[in-house]
This record gives C-alpha cells, structure tokens and sequence, in this order.
C-alpha cells in the first residue's frame, strides 16, 4: 500500500528548498509588491523573474494538467504548495481571468489545437484576457444579449457593445458571448467565440468608479472579427459553455481573496482603539461586532473547505459556488466597513502624507467591495440559484404554469 503521507512530506521538502532558492528575498512578505502582482502594469524587475520562474515551472497554474506547461500537482500537494508559499510569503505573480475562468473552461471545452494554442501562454502569464459578457441592455438577464456575430465563411464578424469589461484596456484577448442566431430562443441562439483585441474593429472606453480606478470598460466592436478556429464548443451553444465560466468566476469569488487580506481586524483594532485594563478591545460593541465577523469568516472557510471535499476530487465547479459567492463577498464588505470603523478619522483619507499606504488602500478598497456584490451575478441572482438548484424549490417565473 502506498505511502502517501511519505510521498506528500518528499513533495514538501521539494517545493520548499525550490521556494527558498527562486522566490526573490526583495518580494518577501512585501505587500505593496503582492497588490502590483495584480494590478495592470507589466512586472519588472525581481517580480518579473518571479513571474518566468513560476511560469517555466508551471506553478502558477499547479493542478493543470502538465502538457500545456501546468505543474500537474495533485489538490494535496497543492495545498502543500500553498503552505509552503504562506511560510515565507510567497503568492502567485501568474493571475488574471486566463488563469481564473478562461482557462478551466478551455481545458473542458476547448479542442486540442485550442488548448495547445492559448493554455501555454495563460500558463506563462504573457498574455491577458477579459471577459465579453454584460452589455447595457442585457445584465442579469444576460441571455438577452444583442452583441451579433454572422457568418463569414471562414470567420464571423461581430458589431455591438459589451460593457463593465474588466480589465478590456490591457487585454490582449476576450473570451465573448455573441448572437449567432437572431431567429432561435436567446439561450439557444448564442455563441462563445474568442476576439483578439489589438485589430481595428475593437475599441474600449474605461469608465471611471467612486473608489477613483478605472477597472472596468465599455467595450465596442464594429465589424470586429473572431476566427472559426476561435469558437469554443458547438456553435450556438455558447451558453452552456459561457455559464460553466461564470461557476469558475464565482468559485474564486467565493475564496480568501474576496474576503480581504492584510492585517487581522483585531489587530487592528488594538492598534487605532487600545485596550482596556484587562487586555481586551476597549469598545465592548466594537468587540463584539469584531468576534461576530471573526465567526462568520471562520465559518465561510469551514464551509468552503468542506465544499471542496465533499467534490470528492471533482476538479468542477458546483452550483455551491453561489452560495460561496455570497458568503465570500459578505463577509469582504463587512471587514472593509470594520475596517474603516476601527480606523476612526485615519480611515477617511484619500490622499496625503498624513495617511499612510494601507490606510489609503482601506479607503478605496472599501469603495469598490461594494460591486462584488454585483458582479459576476448579483447576490440576488446566486439567491435564486440556491434555491432551484440546490434547495430544489419552484421557480417563481415559472409559478402560474
């Protein structure tokens, strides 16, 4: 019988000492350069070394499957990676929707060619990719989509608008959902293709947000073209397609990162509230407001952790990813809000010397926590999704039938 916990400790040592000689000392639990890992501009220095290294070992994408660059770990010996990453502050340089939602659905979706075509480069993080989904006309009932591809013969050419297109202004790629067939039932009738971004028919305007970034696009195409060889799945069976995506993006909705990170909200608070005689946080209410967040967190990453094994090695998002989606994001908003709560008049700086970097952060981070709520599916609609597809109760759309 074989020795897993021998084979997971042999792993352990393996990942650590690659760790210690190729994460940069400079990158070490630095979090300014953890938060530009993630942001638009391209990575120089030790943080593109970092970004090729973890790229060539495939680590960035751990559980993909090794002949299209991923590491090919097994989910335990990721979570030993991850451990291992967390003992010296480590993360992953290699993010983005390529690696979040695009690839997954790819890896399932995709022919050979397409996956020996673009999973590589997602692997390496050379390029980017946004998503073509919400336009003004069709957002939660995203199955009203107008955005209309026709036929060419050896490519289609697509006129329309897309819009809250994350990230459209960098993107090198956009994974689209398109009209195909203006005469079939809308689910039936949609498409998804792949655009290159860089051709003259594609245009993004970012639209400005409260929290003062820039994120999001209106994104518009005008006789842009997607190549045949670029349709992902059957054609005018885009949706299946384009909703198993949306269960990838709400499953990292669901995660750690969508709960906010950094310094520990009791920490916090002992250091811009104090204690009392007794060693405790000052403010009884705050206190128990502190404690009641501390266990809805505890419980969302119970939850999440039993989610994942009771898959029982199902790779696949679930249905459950809406209840985590919910949960996640709940649980952001309000240690953004207690956040901002403990940090008094310090937590409402914009600018200045007199705030410092993570007290900024704090301000705009609280500002645009409030659209996780909203995209990818509004808690409204996880809600609703809950309740057909898990809690099999009756579709109220449907009640009268």
């Amino acid at each position: 019988m074989a020795d897993f916990g021998s084979e997971l400790e042999a792993f352990r040592v393996e990942a650590r000492d690659w760790l210690e000689a190729n994460f940069p000392t400079s990158l070490r639990r630095n979090r300014e350069a953890a938060e530009a890992a993630m942001g638009p501009d391209r990575p120089k220095g030790d943080m593109a070394l970092w970004k090729e290294r973890m790229g060539a070992k495939g680590w960035g994408t751990p559980t993909w499957p090794k002949e299209y660059g991923g590491g090919g770990l097994t989910p335990q010996q990721n979570r030993v990676l991850q451990q291992e990453m967390d003992r010296i502050g480590a993360y992953n340089p290699i993010v983005g929707m390529g690696t979040s939602m695009f690839g997954p659905t790819l890896l399932e979706y995709g022919t050979e060619e397409q996956k020996q075509r673009h999973i590589p480069p997602i692997v390496r993080g050379e390029l980017r990719w946004c998503q073509g989904y919400s336009e003004p006309g069709a957002g939660s009932d995203l199955a009203s989509l107008q955005t209309k591809a026709e036929d060419k013969g050896d490519h289609f050419l697509i006129n329309g608008q897309k819009i809250w297109t994350s990230g459209a202004q960098y993107a090198d790629w956009c994974f689209c959902l398109v009209r195909t067939d203006p005469k079939a039932k809308k689910h039936e009738g949609i498409s998804f293709v792949l655009i290159d971004m860089h051709q003259p028919g594609v245009e993004t305007r970012p639209i400005k947000l409260i929290a003062g970034s820039s994120p999001f696009c209106e994104t518009f195409f005008t006789d842009a073209i997607a190549r045949k060889e670029d349709l992902v799945g059957p054609l005018n069976g885009g949706w299946t397609v384009g909703k198993r995506l949306l269960q990838h993006e709400r499953s990292g909705q669901g995660g750690a990162r969508m709960m906010g990170a950094g310094t520990s909200i009791p920490d916090l608070a002992r250091k811009y509230v104090g204690l009392d005689e007794t060693g405790r946080i000052a403010d009884i209410d705050l206190r128990s407001r502190i404690i009641s967040h501390m266990i809805n967190a505890k419980a969302h990453v119970l939850t999440l952790q039993r989610a994942q094994a009771e898959a029982k090695g199902n790779l696949n998002p679930s249905a459950t990813t809406s209840v985590m989606k919910n949960s996640g994001t709940w649980v952001g908003q309000e240690r953004a809000e207690l956040t901002l709560e403990i940090m008094g008049h310090q937590g409402l700086g914009w600018e200045g010397e007199d705030f410092s970097h993570d007290e900024l952060q704090a301000v705009r981070g609280w500002l645009s926590g409030k659209a996780t709520t909203i995209f990818g599916g509004s808690q409204e609609i996880q809600s609703n999704i809950v309740s057909k597809r898990i809690l099999g109760l009756p579709d109220p759309l449907n009640a009268g039938a």
